[in-house]
């Protein structure tokens, strides 16, 4: 053994894990926003994203921690350009959004801001939510113009009503009805579901306008969980809202912000509820808190939970209900984005996995082309989180026959758990950026990757998001 020279320190003997670049990426400075080189680095079995910026130094967060290996984790997708460009490359991405002409892949869904205003105060929110007079909303006619930008640059993509909270505008309905008679294949409203638990006749008239779906805000099934994250106890309104929403003939999506320490031991728990509330509820969706806003200091490592650990901790707290094994990467977003999983209900609560044939979020397993994974994926998600009809009779009433009931049952059995982890300024890899199909509408109209128009440096200056407030 070598001996140790005078002044080693005893750490100094002790095993560092195995160190691996796996791949090389481009990202931003934390601090300044400058683009920089960045890596992805192997320590044992966690995966940084580590990168230096020349003024501010190093600065390194967790992208992936344990099995499936990051490396594995892959959907190989041939890059296909917007339809219509709306910006050229001139800085670079993620400046250029608008799309530009270097962007690969398609709108997959795309979403509107109706409003800042919300009425809820949650601190984990990336939304640019405060309490401004409704006067500041947008008017109909520029929400008529965004639906024909989106039209424009992406074709019949699904649209996502949000805010803020837009259940907080009283015209809701009517947006609701101008964006079904365009033909979008999916309108889907973006809430906190707390009007809706409260306020039957708004919720009749978001029915009867064509509203197909619910993206709910469900963090848990305790009211710690929402003390903590929301700021009060919401369990019974937000249980009052799938009720409600169940009984008008809309589809939910339950989703939940998942912050380590506060509901990462809840996630069977929530598994098992969204799977006993009935048809209506088609899936359950987990996004990894990120960090938007002001952060001095990088979060710690502890402060994230990463998309394998979702995996894992739905396997183990579920007892077995679903593996981690079920799980497959998207094909449509960037493969590290994402994970999912298609299941038939079974009346006793059970789940039995439908294997990836093709019709979930790709064309057809293996290499694909990105065009081809968005409208994939916009015709699964338009189908899938709409509510499933009864299925004993067709449209015009007559009834099924045996294989058509068999399918309408099929469908409405079907039940989807997913993930998609966020990228804030310390996680963002640029690659993943240009690989997004999920694209907000700017105030101008342009269509911005929603990680790039959510994204704030450490000091809360934003690149994209109420960059028109100081031109």
């Amino acid at each position: 053994m070598k001996a140790a020279n005078p002044g080693t320190r005893e750490e100094d003997f002790v095993e560092k894990p195995f160190t691996q670049v796996l791949s090389q990426t481009r990202s931003l400075c934390p601090q300044c926003l400058r683009p920089i080189t960045a890596h992805r680095v192997r320590e044992g079995d966690d995966v940084y994203l580590v990168k230096e910026c020349p003024e501010h130094g190093t600065s390194r967060a967790v992208i992936w921690r344990g099995g499936p290996a990051l490396e594995t984790w892959t959907r190989p997708k041939t890059p296909s350009t917007p339809k219509v460009p709306a910006t050229t490359r001139d800085k670079g991405c993620p400046f250029d959004c608008g799309l530009c002409p270097e962007h690969g892949q398609h709108t997959c869904s795309a979403l509107l801001e109706l409003t800042s205003r919300c009425d809820l105060g949650c601190p984990i929110c990336f939304a640019d939510s405060d309490v401004r007079s409704p006067d500041a909303d947008p008017d109909m006619a520029t929400i008529a113009g965004w639906l024909d930008s989106v039209e424009r640059a992406s074709g019949m993509c699904n649209i996502q009503l949000s805010g803020g909270e837009p259940a907080v505008r009283d015209d809701l309905p009517e947006i609701v009805a101008m964006a079904k008679s365009r033909g979008f294949p999916l309108v889907l409203l973006n809430t906190n579901g707390l009007r809706l638990a409260r306020d039957e006749a708004y919720l009749t008239a978001l029915a009867e306008a064509g509203l197909d779906s619910l993206y709910l805000q469900f963090d848990g099934v305790s009211d710690g969980v929402y003390e903590s994250i929301r700021g009060r106890a919401l369990l019974r309104q937000k249980e009052r809202a799938v009720e409600r929403a169940a009984a008008h003939g809309l589809g939910i999506v339950l989703v939940a912000t998942v912050v380590p320490g506060v509901n990462d031991r809840e996630l069977g728990d929530l598994l098992r509820w969204a799977i006993q509330a009935g048809p209506a509820v088609r899936g359950v969706h987990f996004q990894p808190i990120s960090y938007f806003g002001r952060y001095p200091h990088p979060p710690a490592d502890a402060d994230r939970i990463t998309l394998p650990e979702i995996m894992r901790g739905l396997e183990s707290q579920s007892d077995g209900l679903v593996r981690a094994a079920d799980f497959i990467p998207p094909g449509c977003e960037h493969s590290q984005c994402s994970f999912h999983a298609t299941y038939f209900r079974n009346p006793d609560g059970s789940l039995r996995l439908l294997r990836d044939n093709g019709q979930c979020c790709s064309p057809k397993p293996g290499p694909i082309v990105a065009a081809d994974g968005a409208r994939a994926a916009t015709s699964f998600t338009a189908r899938q989180w709409k509510a499933p009809e009864c299925g004993c009779s067709s449209n015009a009433g007559e009834p099924l026959g045996d294989f058509d009931a068999f399918l309408a049952q099929a469908r409405r059995s079907a039940f989807t758990v997913s993930a998609m982890a966020f990228q804030d300024a310390w996680t963002l890899d640029l690659e993943r950026v240009q690989g997004c199909c999920i694209h907000c509408v700017a105030p101008d109209g342009r269509l911005v990757p929603f990680c790039a128009y959510n994204l704030t440096a450490a000091d809360g200056r934003s690149i994209h998001r109420n960059a028109h407030a100081r031109s």
